[in-house]
């Protein structure tokens, strides 16, 4: 499949549009020269739409679009417990974690550490997200990204990769998060309404015709493993997805670590113009996630009857695009691409912050603002050359990119909550306590990987998490901490949330017991 004219003609405007649209935005701010608060947390003014929106657009690109639609096409709809679990998961970071990170001022989540604990845990931690926003998420999201391009306008997928970089650098290297941050507003719009129609014709084409209900009733009849929730042990993709622990293992891990401790999603909160603002914005956040599986899962499920000739499932997506019009499938192509650039500004964005504020800055006091917004800049840059170079190497051989990038970050994962809820929630908690979690979650993730293979790794990542939980109890109580922090202390922190937010996570609930009880 390629571009017509009018499709390039579409894309072409799209991303000249979006880039005058990014610069005009920048170019308020550069008229007096950026500080770092300007630069990594736009000025700590972003209201609440923005900031929903731009959660969302940084952790929908190509490995959730390509990736999970490639992954319900092997698996099915039980692949969306990633995403609906997830909307909980926002609404309890928002809750309980958020007042805590916004009470002690932070930049990054490294620094978080520092204050908590010592510059040797924080230190641990910086070089570690460095390495896994570089090797893993970078490279995910290029390489995925780079497919897309190949399959749906028939360019090479490394001179796509190319200018998914060179695009990503072009609209957010003088900008910073408040460029990316107010441009994923237009590309969260575009891909929400491109994923519907994009399923009223996956439908429509799966029925013949009939319509978008005929087209599900056909879908949930001829393929109702498909539709399975829950899978059960005898299920062949039940290593990937372990049955009820989806609900109550190590999912619940795997969600905290990624909205919760994440650089590069929780950043936009931490730009927020207050709590109530952030926390408006992850309800909102909350509600598209919502709605995300039947953006990306349902036409990877279509695929399944109408393309079922695929090579590797993640071709399911861009294979499904076919089924556009003219003109149309050229503006869903290009918030497809722009919400895959939009995610890697988004990362190495996060990179330059945690480089610059975390280890830079450190080894280098004193500087003027400008400067570290400026070496900033140079990691956006030398970030996305290596991931450049190492993303065919590291990726090329995985069918699922989406479920690798779970299982890789699910070795580390498990210590990551303990340290960070442990350092939140415990006063006891020491330095020794944190880097063991850390250290001990690697060990015991590798010894129960080649030691019990069997089990699947989700409850790995549960099993591990209670480990290093204890292991954190054990050193803590055994070594004494030099002092006490501050920034541990709750009693300044307000856990108390509006009327609207309540009732939003009320609706949460409803909704997500309806889901499950539907296709359980």
């Amino acid at each position: 499949m390629k571009l017509d004219m009018l499709d390039s003609g579409v894309f072409i405007a799209y991303v000249l549009g979006l880039l005058i649209l990014a610069l005009w935005i920048s170019r308020e701010d550069k008229q007096e020269g950026k500080n770092t608060e300007d630069y990594f947390l736009a000025s700590k003014a972003l209201p609440w739409w923005a900031i929903g929106a731009s959660l969302i657009a940084s952790n929908i690109s190509a490995e959730q679009i390509i990736g999970m639609s490639g992954s319900g096409y092997a698996i099915g709809l039980a692949i969306a417990s990633y995403e609906w679990m997830a909307a909980i998961t926002l609404l309890i970071v928002g809750k309980y974690m958020l007042p805590i990170f916004l009470k002690n001022k932070i930049f990054t989540m490294p620094q978080y550490l520092e204050q908590r604990f010592d510059s040797k845990v924080k230190t641990t931690l910086a070089l570690f997200w460095l390495a896994v926003y570089v090797f893993v998420n970078l490279t995910a999201v290029l390489w995925l990204g780079g497919l897309a391009i190949e399959t749906v306008a028939g360019v090479d997928w490394m001179f796509g990769m190319i200018f998914l970089a060179v695009f990503s650098v072009a609209y957010s290297l003088y900008g910073g998060l408040k460029a990316v941050a107010y441009t994923d507003i237009l590309q969260v719009v575009l891909l929400v309404f491109g994923g519907l129609f994009l399923v009223y014709l996956a439908l429509d084409a799966v029925s013949a015709g009939e319509g978008v209900l005929a087209g599900f009733g056909i879908l949930t009849s001829e393929l109702p493993s498909h539709f399975d929730m829950i899978l059960s042990d005898d299920n062949e993709h039940y290593m990937s997805l372990p049955g009820i622990s989806v609900l109550i293992g190590g999912m619940w891990i795997m969600n905290f670590s990624y909205w919760g401790f994440n650089q590069y999603i929780i950043q936009r909160a931490l730009a927020a113009k207050n709590i109530k603002e952030a926390q408006k914005g992850i309800a909102f956040a909350a509600y598209l996630k919502l709605l995300m599986p039947i953006i990306v899962v349902l036409p990877g499920i279509a695929a399944v009857m109408l393309h079922p000739e695929l090579n590797t499932p993640d071709q399911a997506y861009p294979s499904m695009m076919a089924l556009m019009p003219s003109g149309i499938k050229g503006l869903v192509f290009a918030a497809l691409v722009a919400a895959i650039v939009s995610s890697l500004a988004s990362m190495t964005n996060s990179i330059s912050t945690i480089f610059t504020m975390d280890i830079y800055s450190k080894m280098k006091p004193g500087k003027s603002q400008r400067h570290y917004v400026h070496v900033g800049r140079i990691a956006t840059l030398i970030s996305l050359g290596i991931a450049l170079i190492v993303a065919e190497p590291l990726l090329g051989k995985f069918d699922q990119a989406f479920q690798y990038i779970q299982e890789f970050t699910g070795f580390f994962t498990p210590g990551i909550v303990v340290i960070f809820v442990m350092g939140m929630f415990w006063s006891k908690a020491t330095s020794a306590g944190a880097l063991s979690a850390g250290v001990g979650s690697a060990v015991f993730s590798l010894a129960l990987k080649f030691l019990w293979p069997e089990l699947p790794f989700m409850d790995r990542v549960g099993l591990v998490f209670l480990l290093c939980l204890g292991l954190c109890i054990v050193v803590s109580l055994a070594s004494k901490s030099k002092s006490s922090n501050a920034s541990v202390s709750l009693d300044e922190v307000s856990f108390a949330t509006d009327k609207n937010f309540n009732i939003a996570t009320l609706g949460v609930i409803i909704i997500l017991t309806a889901l499950y009880a539907a296709w359980w």
